[in-house]
């Protein structure tokens, strides 16, 4: 591999075998190196694949201002809680945990203490990521010389419920949480009912919902289903259908986008289904 750029002593941008560009990491990596010159591989530690468009310079520039014992930790935190290759191997994921706990540690160490919001819903909505987050918080602390407080979890929680979203911020993810707080408010008041924010079927509801997230935000909405199958769909629910409505409404309000007839009527099934009333 050839070194296109040098960040520090420990970040370079090299051309990889195919000819893409690709991040390295590694102590003394960069250490008198110059642009044209062969990757010393006995000191690569990590390799990162930029993706989804992301600017290879501007990714090599957050990894160097990011303490590399901290993108270790991570990357064996994120082992030792169970993530899959999917996660570890995410280049925006990693960099996005590494970037908040080194911001998390140098907040301990100065005394600065802040508060999460959103504890209730994100335990409530993403119960999954938010185990994750604790499990990771405790692998995290038991490496670091810092002990990260309890409120963590929620925002590692957060980060692992964006990995979902090909973004790099937490804002989309912030707003479903909220929006789908208010779809469930929409449906209580709708039925007359409350729902058990913990239950199985608020959770198969709450996965239906964050798949049409990830559909909206990459435009791709459903809008090719078999007519009869629609068909059937709004005439055996029709009060799910007028609250699928409400919800849809919502959806354009909030996310600025128009809700696809086909999504309505499979948000009028599940609808019926999270209030018991599909047959």
């Amino acid at each position: 591999m050839e070194i296109l750029r040098v960040f520090n002593n420990n970040v370079v941008l090299a051309k990889g075998g195919d000819g893409g560009e690709v991040i390295l990491t590694g102590r003394g990596l960069g250490f008198q190196a110059k642009p044209g010159q062969t990757v010393d591989e006995s000191k690569v530690v990590r390799t990162f694949v930029p993706s989804d468009g992301r600017d290879p310079d501007h990714l090599a520039q957050m990894l160097a201002d990011i303490p590399p014992e901290i993108i270790r930790v991570v990357v064996e935190s994120m082992q030792e809680t169970g993530l899959g290759e999917r996660e570890t191997g995410s280049t925006t994921l990693v960099m996005a945990l590494s970037d908040h706990v080194a911001n998390a540690v140098e907040r301990v160490r100065r005394g600065i203490d802040i508060t999460y919001p959103l504890l209730g819903e994100v335990s409530n909505l993403y119960p999954q990521e938010y185990a994750q987050g604790r499990a990771m918080l405790a692998s995290l602390n038991a490496r670091l010389d810092v002990t990260l407080p309890d409120g963590e979890a929620t925002a590692l929680a957060m980060h692992l419920v964006n990995a979902g979203f090909v973004t790099g911020d937490l804002s989309y993810t912030y707003t479903m949480t909220g929006v789908i707080q208010q779809l469930l408010d929409i449906i209580d008041h709708s039925y007359g009912i409350t729902l058990d924010r913990s239950s199985v079927n608020v959770g198969r509801f709450i996965t239906h919902l964050r798949y049409l997230f990830v559909r909206i935000h990459q435009h791709q909405q459903l809008t090719d289903e078999p007519a009869p199958v629609m068909k059937v769909i709004r005439e055996s629910y029709p009060a799910a259908l007028r609250c699928a409505r409400t919800i849809a409404s919502l959806l354009e309000l909030r996310l600025d986008t128009d809700i696809s007839d086909d999504e309505i009527a499979y948000l009028a099934m599940h609808v019926a289904r999270v209030t018991g009333h599909a047959s």
